[in-house]
């Protein structure tokens, strides 16, 4: 006997086959299916070891049954954990795809959006913007590289007002439709800094799912769905 437990004699074995299995489930965050057959492989294997050293225990010095009955626990809870994420991760899916379902709803409605990215669709954009006072601005449209494309200045009122591009660029041509995007100052405004906040409106094309978010597609410009400040039809 002694030959033989000399064999099982490191401490704490079944914490150790324990540890194991903690650093292997670590490893397989998001993957609840490999997690639970892991899991399933290293209960067996730790049930062989459990029954190999009550075989091989020393009569004189027997192990703690409150030790490895608490392992047990530990497996347990672990696999309840694995099947509560398991759950989640499907009601989260269920979630989604009912989001997108409502969301699809707005396909074809003009929706107004914050966002300085004006959506040039069929060859106009429009944006919205609050003014503090009477006052003239200037606009600028700018494409995605930085430069310039179209400037222009109206006499806002104070409020909400909207100004619409026709997509006529300042060299005569026409921009494509995309996403384009819109500066507003104060004609008298001394820096940058006094843009006033853009609202783009848009006509919805199309939503999509983006991780947890909804997006909502205008051509090629998107915007998470919690953005939509109106829908105008």
């Amino acid at each position: 006997m002694s030959g033989s437990s000399s064999l099982f004699t490191s401490p704490n074995l079944t914490s150790s086959a324990s540890s194991a299995l903690s650093g292997q489930l670590a490893t397989s965050t998001g993957a609840n299916s490999n997690a639970l057959s892991q899991l399933s492989s290293n209960y067996n294997n730790f049930l062989q070891l459990l029954m190999t050293q009550l075989k091989n225990q020393d009569p004189s010095s027997p192990m703690d049954a409150n030790q490895f009955t608490q392992e047990l626990v530990e497996f347990s809870s672990v696999e309840q954990q694995i099947n509560t994420n398991s759950s989640l991760t499907q009601l989260i899916q269920l979630t989604q795809q009912d989001g997108l379902l409502q969301s699809s709803a707005l396909v074809g409605k003009q929706v107004v959006v914050t966002n300085s990215d004006m959506p040039l669709q069929n060859g106009k954009g429009t944006v919205q913007f609050t003014a503090p006072a009477d006052e003239a601005v200037n606009i600028g449209v700018y494409a995605s590289s930085g430069a310039l494309l179209a400037t222009a200045s109206m006499n806002a009122s104070q409020g909400t007002n909207s100004w619409t591009w026709d997509g006529k660029t300042s060299n005569g041509t026409h921009a494509a439709d995309g996403g384009y995007k819109v500066v507003i100052t104060p004609a008298n405004a001394s820096s940058a800094s006094a843009a006033l906040t853009i609202s783009a409106v848009g006509t919805v094309t199309g939503v999509k799912s983006s991780g947890s978010v909804m997006q909502l597609l205008m051509g090629s410009v998107s915007d998470p769905i919690t953005n939509v400040q109106q829908v105008l039809n």
